[in-house]
């Protein structure tokens, strides 16, 4: 029998292959473990890993082997209630005689379950499949980042491992069919003279010597055409070429009024951390504007946006004036793909949901390639709400949820940014 010994090195991740087919192929029940994990777990501590169970009767692989073949015969040990012929009836309780140590469950983490953990990165993965920022269409090369070593004809100077062989044959085959056709030609016309100078020699023996003297250099001249000239030879060339990068930034607007108590802030910073690992994690060219607001608007960075606790009344048209101040300042809109994601209670000061609506429709929505309201409350919808869904039907880009309770995040992020249908 023949053997195979298999004497490539292992490289440190020698499974990642099989691992990565396995992920694939059970795509779909790693997605419903995902989804149920995000229901159950808190939103701050979505980055984790989890632990997936798959069913023991998804995971049975085919197998062939060689069967037993023709006909025989056994006898078991002890049977005395049996002959040849007779029906076995099916054992009560699906087999064997009852007695396994496994238990119901409607779970489906039962002791036949095949469990494994997907890391930090499989897990975004998952969480945030099929989801995208909509209409991301300017491209802008400024300030590239990274670079794509692109293949640009041929040169020739370069290393010998960038010499390309068969480029360098057809130009010295070509090199050589331009140098000797002309001497072909002469060395013709010479062997045709000659040839009819010795069919009749007569007294002209001193041009016959002269003619052989010519065909010579000539034929001289032929031979020392090199088969290969440095001059032929031409290598590789690659240039570094920009890569295109989708610049965009997402402007974040939170409401920290007092009319927001802890857990609506609390469901509110779940959504945008939830936002902000996604537009971490998928963009690599993305700023995060982070706005809180009260009776005015301030910009923030990250850490205070998610850990302040100051409080106040309730005026939502700041936090819009400034965002259009940090567009009109930092982020041309011929260069930079603008998105806003903002979260309330809806409960806003007299007439200043209308300001918010007028703002809206005709500052920023025409600046913005997407903006997605979240309103955080468990009745019907506030002063805000209402304005804002009078404008929803007139704007393509403008998209408005309710949020009633921490379980009601995931959904409404991924339907606010789920990758939309390309039309034909």
């Amino acid at each position: 029998m023949p053997q195979i010994i298999d004497r490539r090195l292992n490289p440190k991740n020698k499974s990642a292959i099989n691992r990565e087919r396995f992920l694939r192929r059970y795509r779909r029940q790693i997605q419903e473990a995902v989804a149920k994990s995000v229901r159950n777990r808190s939103v701050t501590n979505v980055s984790e890993g989890e632990k997936v169970n798959i069913p023991k009767r998804d995971i049975g692989e085919p197998t062939f082997h060689h069967g037993r073949g023709g006909v025989w015969e056994a006898v078991h040990p002890g049977n005395d209630d049996f002959v040849a012929g007779d029906t076995i009836p099916r054992p009560r309780g699906g087999g064997g005689d009852g007695s396994g140590q496994g238990s119901a469950s409607d779970s489906g983490e039962g002791e036949d379950d095949f469990s494994f953990t997907l890391s930090k990165q499989e897990f975004l993965n998952y969480l945030f499949d099929e989801l995208e920022l909509p209409n991301l269409v300017k491209e802008h090369l400024s300030k590239p980042r990274r670079f794509d070593r692109v293949r640009a004809g041929f040169t020739s100077d370069g290393v010998p491992t960038n010499l390309h062989i068969v480029r360098s044959l057809k130009g010295a085959i070509g090199r050589r069919i331009a140098l000797a056709g002309p001497l072909m030609s002469k060395i013709h016309v010479v062997e045709q003279e000659l040839a009819s100078l010795r069919a009749d020699p007569g007294d002209r023996a001193e041009d016959i010597a002269r003619l052989e003297e010519r065909l010579h250099v000539l034929k001289g001249r032929l031979l020392g055409i090199p088969f290969l000239d440095p001059f032929d030879l031409r290598y590789v060339n690659r240039v570094n070429v920009p890569r295109p990068s989708n610049q965009a930034v997402m402007f974040c607007l939170m409401d920290v009024s007092g009319s927001m108590d802890e857990s609506r802030k609390d469901m509110a910073k779940r959504f945008f951390i939830l936002l902000y690992l996604f537009l971490e994690r998928v963009y690599e060219r993305i700023d995060v504007v982070f706005i809180r607001h009260h009776t005015q608007a301030q910009e923030v960075d990250e850490e205070t946006f998610f850990h302040s606790r100051e409080t106040g009344g309730t005026v939502v048209s700041s936090a819009l004036k400034l965002m259009l101040q940090v567009i009109e300042k930092r982020y041309p809109v011929e260069e930079w793909n603008i998105y806003g994601a903002q979260a309330s209670d809806g409960d806003n000061w007299d007439n200043d949901s209308v300001t918010c609506k007028t703002l809206l429709a005709d500052k920023l929505l025409p600046l913005c390639q997407y903006f997605a309201y979240v309103e955080i409350c468990d009745g019907p919808g506030q002063n805000l709400w209402d304005e804002y869904a009078r404008l929803q039907p007139w704007v393509p880009n403008f998209a408005l949820q309710k949020i009633r309770q921490p379980a009601d995040i995931y959904p409404v992020f991924r339907e606010l940014f789920k990758k939309q249908v390309q039309q034909a």
